[in-house]
């Protein structure tokens, strides 16, 4: 549902309200609250003309953090704290509240009903109290744009979308495992995009899946979840008797949107944790603790990754018959996605040093197997951005001890000492 209908649906709802219940009031329900005119009034004249007051202060502060925390943070945040669905609802019942009160007031004191009605201004206290509860929820969400609620919340949002990206579809198959009985290729067709620019936010792998049984034949996707699409961009190729499927019905399976979302792209978290790192480390801002906690749930999302099928490639039907072949990020494309702007803008830093090479090698002793190669291997070049970094021979010998915390916290040897002088002498044979 769009979000605009949230507070139409509230102002529809009062207004409705305020014609239909006074008139049933009046008519079946002759009760009168025992309070003069006067006080009624005032009552609801304070309510309403407080509420639109209210409604005013409190969006104002609302959407003025959410511009400022997401400039500092990133641009790409803006949409997601200002599309909150809870702004939305304490907007409709602001205005509800706001309008039953002016409807309620229009019928205090009518000649062919009772003074003041009393279900009513019962209503009206009600939608009060829900205005107020509205107010502190909107308050707490506010609590969010902190940086550590925001950190934890992407991550969460990447926990979540690595889980049913890679676990709990059932039609991923890895690459490895694709049969031998494949469809006749067939005449194939080009879907290619007619439009203006549009980010893929999902694709309806099981739909395709379908159509491609349908045309008994194969899909081969040439964009994943995150490009853009430009003009002419090719989709897909699809493969087989391809006259019983439309290019309008393809389209379909590809949902296209005005930006990058988190469904199916455990990329985006990855990405806007990335930003806040980098945006922090630039020189306007110069907040190297932020990037080290940035850094603290890219590794626990890149840990999870490891674990997962990152080699799922294809997509089959029930009788296992290869149906559709689609583009999915690698290992190699992950740990550049999430280290390579943090090691290049992060480089004069050596707090974030220290924590990149804690992080990649813990990251190495966990999962094991050739990816552990791969990060070994990123960690060595991390090293020789160090060696080349304009640091001194004890800042780079600094930098090259990992810490969790980036400095606060040094790796121990057994003997419970960090050995500072081999580093130093490993740091200048390398430099010479």
């Amino acid at each position: 549902m769009q979000l605009w209908l949230i507070p139409t649906i509230y102002a529809a709802l009062s207004i409705a309200g305020g014609f239909v219940v006074p008139r049933l009031e009046s008519r079946f329900l002759a009760i009168s609250l025992h309070l003069s005119t006067s006080s009624a009034q005032a009552y609801l004249s304070a309510v309403a003309s407080g509420m639109m007051a209210l409604t005013g202060i409190v969006f104002s502060i609302a959407f003025v953090l959410v511009q400022f925390n997401a400039i500092v943070y990133s641009p790409r945040l803006v949409v997601w704290f200002a599309r909150d669905r809870l702004l939305f609802h304490s907007l409709g019942m602001f205005v509800a509240t706001f309008m039953y009160s002016l409807a309620t007031l229009a019928w205090v004191d009518r000649a062919d009903a009772p003074s003041v009605p009393l279900l009513s201004a019962a209503i009206v206290a009600a939608m009060l109290m829900a205005s107020v509860l509205m107010l502190s929820r909107l308050v707490e969400r506010l609590n969010n744009l902190q940086i550590t609620r925001v950190l934890q919340i992407l991550g969460d949002k990447g926990r979540e979308v690595i889980i049913s990206t890679y676990q709990a579809a059932p039609w991923l198959t890895s690459g490895e495992t694709i049969q031998a009985q494949q469809p006749s290729r067939g005449t194939v067709l080009t879907v290619k995009r007619n439009g203006n620019p549009r980010s893929v936010t999902s694709i309806d792998i099981a739909g395709l899946v379908g159509y491609a049984r349908r045309i008994d034949g194969v899909v081969t996707l040439d964009c994943a979840v995150g490009d853009t699409l430009l003009q002419d961009t090719t989709i897909l190729h699809a493969h087989g008797k391809v006259a019983l499927v439309s290019e309008e019905q393809w389209n379909a399976c590809i949902h296209l949107g005005d930006q990058r979302t988190f469904e199916q792209d455990p990329k985006y978290a990855l990405r806007l944790l990335v930003d806040i790192a980098i945006k922090a480390l630039s020189p306007a801002i110069n907040d190297p603790t932020t990037a080290v906690q940035a850094i603290d749930q890219i590794e626990d999302l890149l840990r999870r990754l490891a674990k997962c099928d990152l080699e799922t490639c294809s997509a089959h039907d029930q009788e296992g018959v290869l149906r559709v072949i689609y583009r999915m990020p690698t290992w190699e494309d992950y740990l550049a996605l999430a280290f390579d702007e943090i090691r290049q803008f992060g480089s004069t830093s050596i707090q974030v040093m220290r924590r990149l090479r804690s992080a990649l090698l813990e990251l190495a002793d966990c999962i094991g197997s050739e990816r552990a190669v791969i990060v070994r291997a990123y960690l060595s070049h991390l090293d020789s951005s160090i060696e080349r970094s304009g640091f001194d021979l004890q800042d780079r010998a600094a930098a090259r001890i990992e810490d969790r915390q980036g400095l606060g916290l040094s790796h121990r040897h057994e003997d419970g000492k960090v050995d500072r002088s081999a580093l130093m002498e490993s740091a200048g044979r390398a430099a010479s």
